[in-house]
């Protein structure tokens, strides 16, 4: 009898079929995941298919009979059909099916709604604006070759200077834990790093002063606490790390427009009056630790700092002079400070020189890190407690990085350098973090904005022509490419294997490269020139100065406070037992800005003074 063996078959596989879908969104199954949820109904469905493969006859009958096709009669087809169980059977699976689509839209809604909890429009603009032009970044070096390496060249000794100066004065302050190796491999690494990762590739990380003040405050507190220094230096950066990239995600750089042109200028103030700093400490100690009867060493390591200074900044300015033609004096310009650098090293190396023994960089024989350690940091070394409290250092340390890195990029974007490619001030931000992250992991010393190297970096790329009508250079454009900052730190990366050789430069060379790096911050920053001009007759002042505008007592009040801020910030930062409050004294410089000079002066006289409140 095939129709009631037909039959039974189809209300067998019917019944299996719906049984299994029915287990599959059980109440048990709910409360699983949508992924095992899927897989009890893919099981259900196999094994219907499974006895439909093995009664080919039914294989042939079922659908025929779903379609009234079949020798039993459209009548019983219509009663099976039509009947309430089946349509409640078919029904609950559609709703099976709705259940499954709207579970997986609302998990996508939700993640699609975490992410825009943490990532802001900022922060996503960003990476749509930089995303555009970053296979340009790259390829754009191959244009023009003959500016791009004796580029690379320049910017690798003056970045090589401060990473090894900061590199022999940290030896000292931190008892030999961090030094020369360390800063380079750091400098170098995180360097390319963030020539591949950040926004603006015209910008460099470098170690500054201010940061290594924070790292000497840290272990002058671990030491007098009895506190291993590596362990909470990992944290305190790992803590800082996860704070910026925070900061960045969440579109924080909007709020650096508060810290106006009065800070910007203070701040680079101080960077410079550190370089020049450091390099008459270091010429001053060389007359402290010679022999009272025998001066000739220090006087000629002065005249070695004084005469590197002189000629790097005369070769760099010699694109405006009217010897020779075009071409010539922009070689001269971009290969001078190089050719200077190595002629003063060989000029030490001369018999009539060399007799004076004038004090070379005190480098390692062979790569090592300072005192044979590991390269990974115990980070169980100190217990759980000591671990969440040094989230507070690292608030400290991330509103240094917030103010140093933010300020270093914004003045590279300044619309004065004439960048095409626009800013990225959150991914820059977002780079740090993750490149500061693995430094803390791994024990090398903190890098943040760079303001004097990506000046340096900008001048180097900026194609200039001089107009004969003016008298002036003219700015015809900056060549924006990430290779230049990429391989300047790869070559300070792998100066880790050239150690010896290095230690042929003299230290009052690299002296004279810092006097040289100071001076040039200076320029442009109207705050230093009014100090200069506070003594300068009106009359011969420019038509657009300030003191025509609003007169000398208003401008020489407003001079006299950024000057007070300044003589408080050096203060603060030489001061041992301070040194690690430090970044916290820089934002104070904002809160007098917003607070307490709008009580003194008009808005139109801060116009005049050029640096208006901003909206």
């Amino acid at each position: 009898m095939p129709i009631p063996s037909t039959r039974m078959a189809r209300r067998f596989a019917l019944v299996l079929l719906m049984s299994q879908s029915i287990v599959a969104f059980s109440p048990m199954h709910a409360r699983l995941p949508l992924s095992h949820t899927s897989t009890a109904l893919n099981g259900s469905f196999k094994r219907a298919r499974y006895f439909f493969r093995t009664n080919s006859r039914l294989l042939k009958t079922f659908p025929a009979k779903l379609n009234g096709e079949t020798d039993i009669g459209k009548e019983s087809t219509y009663r099976l059909t039509q009947s309430p169980k089946y349509l409640e059977q078919i029904d609950r699976y559609r709703g099976y099916r709705r259940a499954i689509e709207e579970r997986k839209s609302s998990n996508a809604t939700e993640t699609t709604r975490f992410f825009r909890r943490i990532v802001s429009d900022a922060m996503i603009d960003d990476c749509r604006r930089r995303s555009k032009v970053y296979v340009s970044d790259w390829t754009d070096a191959s244009k023009n070759v003959k500016k791009v390496v004796p580029a690379i060249l320049f910017l690798y000794f003056s970045c090589l200077s401060p990473a090894v100066s900061f590199g022999t004065i940290a030896t000292q302050i931190t008892g030999g834990s961090i030094g020369i190796t360390e800063f380079l491999l750091s400098s170098g690494l995180s360097g390319m790093a963030y020539a591949i990762l950040c926004g603006q590739p015209m910008a460099f990380i470098a170690p500054t002063g201010l940061t290594l003040a924070f790292i000497s405050g840290l272990y002058r507190f671990c030491s007098v606490n009895m506190l291993p220094f590596f362990p909470i230096y990992a944290w305190v950066g790992l803590w800082t790390s996860f704070f910026f990239v925070l900061l960045g995600l969440g579109g924080s750089s909007q709020f650096i427009r508060y810290c106006t042109r009065f800070t910007d200028e203070i701040f680079n103030a101080l960077l410079s009056v550190n370089f020049i700093y450091e390099a008459v400490s270091s010429l001053r100690r060389n007359f402290e630790q010679a022999d009272p009867s025998n001066l000739s060493m220090p006087f000629i390591a002065l005249a070695m700092a004084l005469s590197t200074f002189w000629a790097t900044m005369k070769v760099t300015a010699f694109e405006t002079s009217k010897y020779f033609n075009q071409k010539a004096r922009t070689i001269i310009k971009d290969f001078g400070p190089v050719t200077i650098f190595v002629l003063m090293s060989c000029l030490n190396q001369l018999p009539l020189i060399k007799k004076f023994a004038v004090p070379t960089l005190t480098l390692p024989a062979s790569f090592e890190l300072a005192g044979g350690r590991n390269l990974l940091i115990p980070l169980n070394a100190i217990p759980l407690q000591m671990r969440l409290l040094c989230a507070v250092p690292a608030v400290l340390l991330s509103a240094l990085f917030y103010m140093d890195q933010n300020i270093s990029v914004r003045v590279v974007n300044n619309e004065d350098n004439q960048l095409k490619k626009g800013a990225a001030y959150n991914l820059d931000m977002v780079a740090l973090g993750l490149i500061t992250g693995v430094l803390s992991l791994v024990g090398l010393p903190w890098m943040c904005g760079a303001t004097v190297q990506s000046l340096n970096h900008i001048r180097a790329m900026t194609e200039t022509r001089f107009n004969e009508t003016t008298g002036q250079a003219e700015v015809v454009g900056v060549l924006e490419t990430r290779v230049t900052g990429f391989s300047v730190h790869a070559l300070i990366a792998a100066t880790v294997f050239i150690l010896p050789v290095l230690g042929f430069a003299p230290i009052p060379v690299v002296g004279g490269v810092f006097l040289f790096l100071g001076r040039k911050l200076m320029s442009g920053n109207s705050f230093l020139r009014r100090v200069r001009d506070t003594f300068v007759q009106e009359n011969r002042l420019p038509d657009d100065h300030p003191i025509r505008y609003i007169g000398r007592k208003k401008t020489t009040i407003f001079t006299s406070v950024q000057l007070l801020c300044l003589m408080g910030l050096w203060a603060f930062k030489q001061n041992s037992s301070t040194a690690i409050l430090f970044p916290g004294v820089i934002g104070l410089l904002m809160g007098i800005r917003a607070f307490a000079l709008p009580r003194i002066f008009t808005e139109d006289e801060l116009n005049d003074l050029g640096d208006p409140t901003p909206a």
